[in-house]
């Protein structure tokens, strides 16, 4: 049996009525999109997959030490945290950054990879690359074939430290479907989110400060990579959390520190101001209700077996309808059980459904209620009064036959004159 039509509108109805006000309100009063200086940029959010903001974002460019994430990301896939690895002997320029270790030294791919990712160590990216797959060139040969495997197809790699090189590239776009790849890596999480890291393995503790600046200052920022040559420019790859809702902002080629640390956060504060996460159904929110046969008046309410929270844009509909579920119930049933669907729609796509259930135990009909709704139905009486009219019509009936009867004997045995 099928929900009434205007109970189905009544709670679409109800359910944007709880959501809609604070979104509308708050698109009324949107942020304008932030200035920002980098020639390519991009803003995701990627619960809705919206591409929030970007400027040339598919031109490929060189990433500089942002090159890095593709080699965490082949390290984490071929390695165990706690693999001790040698460290091999590098010898890079006084530019380069170097978390100093020296050659034959016994690090785990932990701390390795802490010290790749927090002080974007060319030593440690060495040491990965080489234990990994056995030279550098073999490992550069896993990072291409995992950019191919994962569709970056504007994204080629010619070493794992991001040295520039015209075979060294990638896009803003390509850039953040990594990071949100590897995001789904608690390690990667939690350690691109540290203020500063100690390193424990090795000959000597080492300590060092996150080079990304928005970690360290700004709470929201939890990730993720900077990088820098003279070709590439300043370049920040940054996550920011807030409330439940996460974005990942690219910067590409800006022409200082802080102009890129300017950009990202204009960037990743406006894609939090955009959206927030609603709670379009409520487990045990009761959503309707069901008449319990042969029992009057008596109802259960039906309600949702699940909470359904979605992020979504300020100013979005979250619509919630009901399907399946009956316009009356006879038991028995327990509390919980299954009665129809519970549907959540945004922009126009199903993106959960959840169990209708019963509040409460349903009992069955006894067969008191049963006779009780037989005798209360209008119909029962109309049809009891009938055969109450055709009963006494027949007994009428049968009388005034008798007395005919009665008056033929009565005539056969008169005496005749």
């Amino acid at each position: 049996m099928r929900i009434p039509s205007a109970l189905r509108a009544a709670l679409a109805v109800a359910a944007l009525a709880a959501i809609t006000p604070a979104g509308a309100s708050a698109a009324a009063t949107a942020p304008k999109p932030p200035q920002v200086r980098a020639p390519a940029a991009i803003l995701v959010e990627p619960a809705t997959g919206d591409v929030v903001f970007q400027r040339k974002a598919d031109q490929r460019r060189p990433i500089a030490s942002t090159t890095k994430l593709m080699t965490a990301l082949v390290t984490l896939e071929h390695a165990s945290l706690d693999d001790v690895m040698t460290t091999i002997n590098y010898h890079g320029s006084s530019a380069e950054s170097l978390a100093g270790f020296r050659g034959g030294e016994h690090v785990t791919v932990r701390d390795l990879l802490r010290a790749l990712l927090i002080t974007s160590a060319n030593d440690a990216a060495a040491t990965l690359a080489q234990r990994v797959a056995g030279s550098r060139p073999a490992f550069v040969k896993l990072m291409n074939a995992k950019a191919r495997q994962l569709k970056l197809t504007n994204t080629h790699y010619e070493n794992p430290i991001g040295l520039d090189s015209p075979g060294n590239y990638s896009t803003a776009t390509d850039l953040a479907k990594l990071t949100l790849i590897l995001r789904r890596n608690a390690f990667f999480r939690e350690t691109t989110n540290l203020p500063r890291v100690t390193l424990k393995s090795g000959d000597h503790p080492r300590t060092f400060a996150n080079r990304n600046v928005l970690v360290r200052n700004v709470p929201a920022v939890n990730g993720v990579k900077t990088g820098h040559t003279s070709t590439a420019g300043y370049i920040l790859v940054g996550s920011a959390s807030r409330a439940g809702v996460t974005v990942v902002a690219v910067v590409l080629d800006d022409p200082s520190e802080s102009a890129r640390d300017s950009d990202a956060l204009n960037l990743l504060k406006y894609g939090l101001s955009r959206y927030h996460v609603v709670t379009a159904v409520k487990k045990d929110q009761v959503v309707g209700h069901a008449a319990l046969s042969h029992r009057g008046d008596q109802q259960v309410d039906l309600v949702a077996g699940a909470t359904v929270k979605r992020t979504a844009r300020r100013g979005d509909q979250l619509v919630v309808t009901v399907s399946g579920a009956p316009t009356t119930i006879d038991g028995p049933l327990p509390k919980g059980a299954r009665v129809g669907t519970v549907t959540v729609t945004q922009r126009g796509k199903v993106v959960a459904r959840v169990p209708l259930q019963t509040a409460d135990p349903v009992d069955a009909a006894t067969f008191f209620d049963r006779l009780r709704d037989w005798l209360g139905n209008p119909i029962t009486l109309i049809l009891l009064g009938a055969f109450a009219l055709c009963s006494l019509y027949l007994v009428l009936l049968r009388r005034r036959a008798v007395r005919r009867r009665q008056r033929r004997r009565t005539g056969r045995g008169a005496p005749v004159a």
